[in-house]
């Protein structure tokens, strides 16, 4: 019996997903959600369909690194402690305008013979969730600069 006897569908994107958003302003102490936090919203599919993200990078907007902290919630008004959850960081680049992408999970999606990669790599951020974006910061530090970098996401909405 043939793998598509099941009747399974593929994951089709209805359209196209790609927002870039400043974190000069938002923050969070460490990988636990603090209160004090300000967090960025990034994609809001609390009531939407889910997404999926082929790239996550960052653009650096100063000479200092900075590490960008991701959490899934499935809150989209405020980053709540009790409802976010760490995912993964990534640091900024040390040079004006260079890109540093992340290393997303890896995908159970079929990928053709090539290369040495035999997979694909994506961030699902299923239907009921939020995708957050953070500076980490250390306890007392404000956080507040003129050179945070720009996140950005590329993918779409399935």
């Amino acid at each position: 019996m043939a793998a598509t006897s099941t009747n399974k569908q593929p994951l089709l994107v209805d359209h196209v997903l790609h927002t870039v958003v400043n974190l000069d302003l938002s923050t969070n102490e460490g990988i636990d959600v603090s209160g004090a936090n300000t967090a960025e919203l990034l994609v809001d599919s609390t009531s939407a369909d889910g997404a999926v993200i082929e790239d996550l990078y960052l653009i650096s907007r100063g000479t200092i690194k900075h590490e960008v902290m991701l959490f899934l919630s499935n809150a989209n008004d405020y980053l709540r402690p009790n409802q976010g959850r760490y995912i993964g960081s990534v640091e900024s680049a040390v040079t004006v305008g260079d890109l540093t992408s992340m290393l997303l999970p890896k995908v159970l999606t079929p990928v053709p013979q090539v290369g040495s990669e035999s997979f694909n790599r994506a961030l699902y951020i299923p239907k009921g969730s939020a995708l957050w974006a953070a500076r980490k910061t250390s306890p007392g530090d404000s956080g507040a600069t003129t050179e945070g970098p720009n996140v950005a996401i590329q993918g779409g909405w399935y």
